[in-house]
């Protein structure tokens, strides 16, 4: 009997993962406001009443969206808050983890881009949570040596809430900045395939090094920030 369950609770997982990729995938031309649940049980090859067995609704299943989309960042994030030591190291890793975030999963950035201020309000509210709780841990490390410099909790936050803000701009910038690159190989008048990768490549270049430098004008201003 227990390996029956057992059976059965993977393969409702396996559709229910099914549901989540089938819904992404769609949304990468689309907003959810305007995705239908029949789109996504089409995709996936299950009958309409399938869906409710995994999803209250779209919004919901939007939310999980965002839960898969966010959730994995909070140890990378903890893990460069960490290790590095000295701000100079900490904004080399923060720009080049969000750059592998992007590349790596450039439909789930895509997702949380276009949804952080869509018409669908769980999903907003989620994201908000999601990275309200970014904002957290981030204060949480820079407590230790700023209360000690006599910065206020509501500062700190404040100084926080620029990082969190930085990385989400930076990943959409990583984003625009890589577009289907196949397609625009084909597209390419000199016929170089590599045309399309290189042309990416330095414009990834380009944003990863204007994002450090903003970096550095925020911990510069962190810097004499109790002297103005």
């Amino acid at each position: 009997m227990s390996h029956t369950v057992g059976v059965r609770q993977a393969q409702k997982q396996k559709t229910r993962q099914a549901l989540l990729d089938a819904g992404l995938r769609l949304l990468e031309e689309q907003s959810l406001s305007s995705l239908g649940l029949r789109e996504v049980t089409r995709l996936v090859g299950v009958a309409p009443a399938a869906f409710y067995r995994h999803f209250r609704d779209m919004a919901d299943l939007g939310v999980a969206l965002v839960e898969e989309a966010l959730g994995s960042l909070h140890v990378m994030i903890r893990a460069i808050l960490a290790e590095q030591n000295g701000d100079e190291e900490r904004i080399e890793g923060t720009v080049d983890a969000v750059a592998r975030h992007v590349r790596a999963y450039p439909a789930h950035v895509r997702f949380i881009a276009r949804e952080r201020h869509g018409g669908v309000r769980p999903v907003r509210e989620a994201i908000a949570a999601e990275l309200g709780r970014f904002v957290d841990e981030v204060a949480a490390a820079f407590a230790l040596q700023l209360e000690a410099d006599g910065w206020s909790a509501e500062d700190i936050r404040m100084l926080a809430e620029l990082y969190v803000d930085h990385m989400v701009m930076t990943a959409a910038a990583f984003l625009e900045a890589a577009p289907d690159r196949s397609a625009a190989a084909d597209a390419d008048a000199s016929g170089d395939p590599a045309a399309a990768d290189r042309a990416a490549s330095a414009a990834e270049a380009r944003i990863a090094a204007t994002a450090r430098s903003q970096l550095r004008i925020i911990s510069l201003g962190r810097q004499h920030w109790r002297d103005a």
